[in-house]
């Protein structure tokens, strides 16, 4: 069996964006321009919800006007079934998507190597120059197999006014404040946080976090390039959050909520007032409006970052972050790359921006970022020194898979901070 070669899957922001002045030619073939014949383009995305599922929707029809010739069919489909049911099984189909979601690290890297996806790096290269260092996780060994459209950190989104109703005057900074603050909701008969524990990524972000606090950048980097994690920083993440679970700062019943599925979601509970905060990406805002209908908490809601942990060898300003983008599957027509491109156009990416969905990556786009926390989450990527990678994403799906299994045990009260990484090292055997 051939070995898979593994991808750096970290995104590097400098404080301003950093353009890519050229890039190498991708693949051994000229590329093949679009053709005058009817295409049907298949379109996977993962914007179920309001405002994404129309904005889409939309974009598809736009550049079917432009393009005559071009029909695109657009499914949207529930984010965990698309990344490890739907793309998994269609690639190794004879009839995959065209266009589908990107998460770009470890998996993408796998599918490199296995023939599924089309390097677009001669097609896009006045996309990556606007883009620039954020088009890094959707690259392997300097060729580009897609493009990023949204990239941005995690952290906490919290009500500002059931803050204030427990006597919280400000944000969280260190994981002793997030502790006390935990403390005061409880004491005021508030949900102190909402987890959506049964999609299990919504409680393994826990513990990336605590890893990214608790080992060093260097360590966190060699790890997504290597795949080995007997530093004890990974073990003390475990013990991090097994003292952080002691404390019970969920809602009940934590196992069994979904994360974006109905309003008893744990967005749900955030946007209904019903618990006064929620780690969650950049996306949060929107997957609430579209739950409710409307603004959701409006000015009462507020975003801070994951807090410092005392002792802990990671840079206090790395993030914890990634994006979404889309790729052109192996067999894809070139009209496929050319709605990529549209995609990720100014054009578009600043009318993606005003919908609150996520923070755009294409230079010219920051105008449509008008809301203050969106406004806050931008400046907060962009000043980041380093923002790794979910690290499901990063590690790939095998390892990704055993170290998000160990982190839910934990949460069920069923596992150890050393079953995590065991599970880890023994998913990583069979990757290096």
């Amino acid at each position: 069996m051939a070995m898979k070669r593994r991808v750096s899957v970290m995104v590097a922001l400098a404080t301003t964006t950093a353009l890519l002045a050229a890039c190498s030619g991708g693949g051994n073939d000229e590329a093949a321009g679009p053709s005058n014949d009817h295409v049907t383009l298949t379109w996977w995305h993962n914007g179920t919800a309001e405002p994404l599922k129309g904005f889409w929707d939309s974009v598809a029809r736009e550049f079917e006007e432009a393009h005559p010739n071009v029909t695109v069919e657009v499914s949207a489909v529930q984010n965990e079934e698309l990344q490890k049911t739907k793309i998994p099984v269609a690639l190794q189909s004879a009839d995959p998507p065209d266009l589908f979601q990107q998460w770009g690290g470890g998996d993408l890297a796998d599918q490199v190597v296995d023939g599924k996806v089309k390097d677009i790096s001669r097609d896009v290269l006045d996309e990556i120059g606007l883009i620039g260092g954020s088009a890094a996780a959707w690259q392997v060994d300097g060729e580009t197999y897609g493009l990023p459209y949204s990239v941005g950190v995690e952290g906490f989104w919290y009500n500002k006014a059931l803050f204030a109703q427990a006597g919280i005057e400000t944000p969280p900074v260190t994981l002793e404040d997030l502790g006390d603050a935990v403390g005061k909701l409880k004491e005021a008969g508030i949900t102190p946080i909402a987890v959506g524990a049964k999609d299990t990524w919504p409680a393994a972000h826990y513990w990336y976090n605590f890893a990214l606090r608790e080992c060093s950048t260097d360590t966190m980097k060699r790890a997504g390039v290597e795949l080995r994690f007997e530093d004890p920083c990974f073990t003390q993440a475990g013990e991090q959050l097994a003292a952080f679970l002691a404390t019970e700062p969920f809602q009940q019943d934590f196992l069994g909520t979904p994360a974006q599925t109905g309003l008893a979601s744990s967005a749900g509970l955030v946007a209904n007032g019903n618990a006064a905060m929620e780690l969650m990406g950049h996306w949060e805002p929107g997957i609430m409006r579209g739950l409710t209908g409307g603004d959701a908490l409006g000015e009462n809601l507020g975003w801070f970052p994951f807090p410092t942990v005392d002792g802990g060898q990671g840079d206090p300003a790395a993030a914890l972050g990634g994006g979404d983008g889309f790729s052109c599957s192996y067999s894809a027509p070139p009209e496929c790359v050319e709605l990529l491109k549209y995609i990720a156009s100014v054009d578009v990416q600043k009318r993606y921006a005003e919908t609150g969905s996520g923070l755009p990556v294409t230079l010219g786009s920051e105008a449509g970022v008008s809301d203050p926390n969106m406004q806050t989450l931008l400046q907060y990527r962009n000043n980041a020194t380093y923002v790794q990678v979910w690290l499901d994403v990063a590690y790939g799906g095998s390892i990704g898979g055993a170290m998000n299994d160990g982190i839910a045990a934990m949460f069920a009260g069923q596992g150890t901070a050393q079953d995590i990484v065991a599970g880890m090292i023994e998913a990583s055997s069979g990757s290096r």
